[in-house]
């Protein structure tokens, strides 16, 4: 469903991503864990191009395209196939959380105000946010913010959502709520790709770990494999300083 090949990112000389390959199934959820600066949301910005990789290979939803001569209209259409919440909401603060929703299935999607009306009433309902619909940013909660976000990601049925570390600028009592919206889509049937500290809920959510290091994958595989099972040093080493806190 969405499978990348040799993937490399530098900047300014500085190697990010070093020779990524990763498999992702339909309907999985596939978690990225690993120090701060290892490249886990860099590998993200590279899947819908929001960070342009300097080689490598991509297959999603029955596209195929070489990251190095990559097309603005090949590029768009990847887009198109993926949806990103991001640690910071970035809702448009005039807009209600309903029209927030709606934005992007009117003017990418082209979709009419009554059809666009419909699907966000619908997403906004899954979030537990029907009562919040009228409401602007300003009155929303920081973890009703992300998740009218979660709801405007939904709302475009995309391929893929990627996660990018949805609760780290959330108060500790607001983390729960988001967290629960993130495993009703993953029990949706949504493929997921999620970067996130929350080790708990990574081992609790996830089909497959990714534990990244120095911009390389260290190893990989089922939550117990890795939490229980593994070998790896730097596995071992990340997961008694982050897990065992926790845990």
């Amino acid at each position: 469903m969405l499978s990348l090949r040799n993937l490399k990112l530098s900047f300014d000389g500085s190697q990010v991503l070093d020779d990524i390959n990763l498999d992702v199934k339909k309907g999985e959820v596939v978690t990225l864990i690993g120090p701060s600066g290892t490249g886990k949301t860099s590998l993200l910005r590279c899947i819908n191009l929001l960070e342009r990789p300097d080689s490598g290979f991509i297959s999603l939803g029955g596209l195929d395209y070489d990251y190095s001569r990559i097309s603005k209209k090949e590029a768009l259409n990847l887009r198109r196939k993926t949806a990103m919440v991001f640690q910071q909401y970035n809702l448009f603060k005039n807009k209600t959380a309903i029209e927030n929703v709606m934005d992007a299935q009117m003017v990418v999607q082209k979709k009419s105000r009554k059809e666009a009306y419909e699907k966000s009433m619908q997403e906004l309902k899954r979030v537990g946010l029907e009562a919040k619909v009228d409401a602007y940013p300003s009155q929303l909660s920081g973890g009703q913010q992300q998740r009218v976000s979660i709801a405007r990601a939904l709302a475009v049925e995309p391929e893929v959502i990627l996660f990018d570390e949805p609760t780290s600028a959330l108060d500790p009592e607001l983390v729960g709520e988001v967290l629960k919206s993130i495993e009703e889509v993953a029990k949706s049937g949504m493929t997921i790709m999620l970067v996130t500290h929350e080790m708990s809920f990574a081992r609790d959510i996830s089909d497959k770990i990714v534990f990244m290091d120095k911009g390389r994958i260290a190893e990989s595989g089922t939550p117990e494999e890795i939490f229980s099972q593994s070998t790896n040093t730097r596995t071992q080493q990340f997961l008694n300083k982050f897990y065992t806190a926790v845990h």
